[in-house]
């Protein structure tokens, strides 16, 4: 019988909002189904509102029952980092389990890690996005140093944050694809979810999903969406502005598209994203630059066919002509692949396609990783 290991988890849980905080509810409640001891350390600040472009960092929904969270962790202030890190230390989890995705982070988390681990029992383990950040600061490399440092082990989602985090540390670093984000719920009836959405159902919708920022490619797809228009079609633009909103919107007017655009320009709470993947017949994700995406997971829990461009590890998780199309991050690579996922039943086999593909996905392969890197550092 294995140990009943006591594992503390630091990082974003509710109220704070989005993906992190789903991914770390998610492996607290795949350790407690396992019988270990889990509870949450999130934060009483995350960003500072100069910092944070959305409308807003938190819900105002119920706090799950079924989890232990506090909220102890400014990012911002120092004297929180030394409590948070001392009383686990005092207390002597097993694992103090972190995700890190951006630099921001490190100082904070850093040194949490490292007055935990001073009891000579607790190991920090890091689930790690990203290594390198999208947007490059001149602090990046030197905060990096003091996160990573910190870190006893990792668990990786692409190959390309294992190049990057090679270049760092030599600790023991294992991979696990992302799971599905499987408490987004199942997919609806489609006219349902249009009707629920204030969408015409007779409409054939290709949808771009998540935070706008410009290294996701917006620019690319509107520009591709140009070429590519249909009668009957329309591009779903469904997420809230991290960039520019007018130099976006300019450019749907330049290029004459204005038409064929549905713009919900929100932040789409969990409750409502089966809505948009069950309306949606593909997802596309033109990103010039990524590690890998929580889209391509939901896309997975839903059977939606994606196309992604070919950078970071999104061919890693999406085998091109199989659930998907693979493209050059190019306007015409993703014309190219609009052009021919619309053609015949690609669709409906990609979907079918995808029912079997998602089993490789799980929490629980992604739990086991980070129990095995955790053996690995005794």
């Amino acid at each position: 019988m294995s140990k009943r290991l006591k594992i503390a988890i630091v990082g974003p849980a509710h109220p704070y909002r989005g993906g992190l905080a789903s991914i770390m509810e998610s492996m607290a409640r795949e350790y407690q189904s396992r019988g270990y001891d889990v509870r949450i350390l999130t934060f009483t600040l995350q960003y500072p509102n100069f910092l944070f472009p959305g409308k807003s960092q938190t819900v105002d929904t119920p706090p799950p029952a079924d989890l232990e969270i506090t909220r102890r962790v400014s990012t911002v202030n120092p004297l929180s980092w030394i409590s948070v890190g001392r009383e686990l230390r005092r207390e002597q989890p097993d694992i103090v389990l972190m995700k890190y995705w951006t630099p921001f982070m490190a100082p904070c988390f850093g040194t949490i890690a490292r007055l935990a681990r001073r009891n000579g029992k607790t190991k920090a383990i890091c689930q790690i996005d990203n290594v390198e950040p999208h947007e490059h600061h001149l602090t990046d490399r030197i905060f990096n140093r003091y996160f990573l440092g910190s870190m006893d082990g990792f668990v990786y989602m692409s190959e390309q944050v294992h190049r990057e985090l090679e270049e760092y540390t030599s600790r023991p670093a294992l991979f696990s694809p992302h799971p599905m984000f499987e408490n987004f719920g199942t997919r609806v009836e489609r006219t349902a979810a249009c009707h629920k959405l204030g969408l015409d159902p007779t409409t054939r919708y290709t949808l771009f999903f998540g935070l706008i920022r410009d290294y996701k490619g917006l620019d690319t797809l509107l520009k591709a969406w140009r070429e590519f228009r249909h009668e009957g079609h329309k591009l779903l633009i469904a997420g809230e502005f991290y960039a520019s909103r007018d130099k976006y919107m300019q450019l749907i007017s330049d290029l004459g598209i204005e038409d064929d655009i549905i713009l919900h320009d929100h932040f789409v709470r969990d409750e409502d994203v089966k809505y948009y993947f069950s309306a949606a017949e593909c997802v596309v994700l033109p990103y010039k630059t990524a590690t890998q995406s929580g889209v391509t997971q939901i896309c997975y829990n839903f059977c939606t066919p994606v196309i992604v461009t070919n950078v970071g590890g999104l061919a890693e998780i999406v085998p091109d002509g199989k659930v998907g199309y693979v493209c050059d991050p190019s306007v015409e690579g993703v014309h190219s692949a609009l052009v021919r996922i619309y053609e015949g039943d690609t669709i409906a086999k990609f979907s079918e396609a995808m029912m079997e593909e998602r089993k490789r996905f799980s929490w629980g392969a992604m739990c086991d990783k980070i129990e095995e890197v955790y053996n690995l550092t005794k």
